[in-house]
């Protein structure tokens, strides 16, 4: 009878430690998920924060970029100012020593006082040619003192276009320098913010979620474009023609991510190709763009619509060069290559997707 009792009480202190045990696991269970979810409406927050840095350097280096651009058409306008006036220098000098001549050539003939030869005609046919030459002499230096006269036009002209290339020069050169400092406060808050999200995203559970969320809102974007490009006429012949001999994005490192685990059970969908800042991203082939925004996860995105169901994705660049409706033709440059979508380096992530589901770029590129 004993042993029963103590059976039963064994039995009823075991039930009543698994009932405890349970009710901890479920607690450290929700405090987990409460704790992933702080982390991820920090991380959202945060997100957005970067979205506005890396969106604010993205017109800063375009903006430099068009500046540089401007800088060099300067150049090479002055260059071409400073050849002219060169040449309507010289010009100038040739008329000058033509007009010394003519100046010489009356003063040799000094002899020949025009008011005594018109009073004293006693040589008829000397004076006529002497008269014949005094005419050929006045028409030839007021023709040369005219073309000298727009000569010196055309000098003061080159002169003041040339001022005004300078001051176009120093003006730009301000503007270019002001640009620099702004670039460079933006990517400082940049990086700031970057630093507070890999604090804020602690838990691996928390990382998968902001993937998950990443790739939904991809789909969700690319859902949204593929509408609106087929309320236009604009088609395209695909890709499967041109397969493994597409242009190469990007000059750089590839990394081919495409397939392996990235977090969790979620895989790459793409490649990586690790670059330089500001190097070109040209278009793999010819097509629409389709979306060119920012997109958490992907940064700075360009995805240009092939037909057929094929579509290219550019993300991570540092400026888009391209918005969506533009056409774009194969090798022609539609981004910037960059860091955007909190990368630590420089580096173009790079996919290709048929009707939605993204196959290997490495079977579809010419390396």
């Amino acid at each position: 009878m004993c042993l029963l009792l103590s059976l039963v009480l064994v039995s009823q202190f075991s039930l009543a430690q698994q009932s405890q045990d349970l009710q901890s696991i479920q607690q450290q269970i929700k405090e987990k998920r409460q704790q992933v979810a702080e982390q991820l409406k920090r991380a959202q927050k945060l997100q957005q924060e970067l979205e506005y840095a890396e969106v604010s350097v993205a017109k800063t280096v375009k903006a430099l970029t068009l500046t540089e651009k401007s800088l060099a058409a300067n150049k090479s306008q002055r260059a071409q100012l400073g050849k002219q006036q060169k040449e309507v220098q010289q010009k100038i000098a040739q008329q000058q020593d033509g007009l010394a001549k003519l100046i010489k050539s009356a003063y040799m003939t000094g002899n020949y006082d025009f008011a005594k030869m018109l009073l004293n005609q006693q040589d008829a046919a000397n004076f006529e040619r002497t008269i014949t030459y005094y005419q050929y002499l006045n028409n030839e230096r007021r023709q040369k003192i005219d073309e000298f006269r727009v000569l010196i036009v055309e000098l003061e002209q080159v002169n003041a276009q040339l001022a005004n290339k300078q001051q176009e020069l120093a003006e730009l050169q301000s503007e270019q320098k002001n640009q620099q400092t702004q670039l460079i406060k933006q990517q400082a808050s940049r990086e700031t913010t970057l630093a507070s999200i890999r604090s804020a995203i602690e838990s691996d559970e928390a990382k998968i979620e902001i993937l998950q969320q990443n790739e939904k809102n991809l789909q969700e974007a690319l859902a949204r474009a593929e509408r609106e490009s087929a309320k236009q006429n604009q088609t395209f012949t695909g890709l499967s023609a041109v397969k493994g001999k597409l242009l190469l994005p990007a000059k750089g490192e590839m990394m081919r991510m495409f397939g392996r685990i990235r977090q969790g059970q979620i895989k790459w969908k793409g490649i990586i190709i690790n670059g330089q800042v500001g190097s070109p991203i040209v278009a793999v082939h010819q097509g629409k763009v389709l979306y060119a925004d920012w997109l958490r996860g992907f940064g700075l995105v360009t995805v240009i619509d092939h037909g057929e169901g094929f579509m290219s994705l550019y993300g991570h660049n540092q400026a888009l060069l391209k918005q969506a409706g533009d056409i774009v033709t194969a090798g022609e440059t539609i981004a910037l290559l960059g860091q955007s979508g909190g990368q630590s380096k420089p580096n173009l992530y790079f996919e290709i997707r048929h009707k939605g589901q993204p196959v290997n770029p490495s079977a579809w590129l010419d390396l």
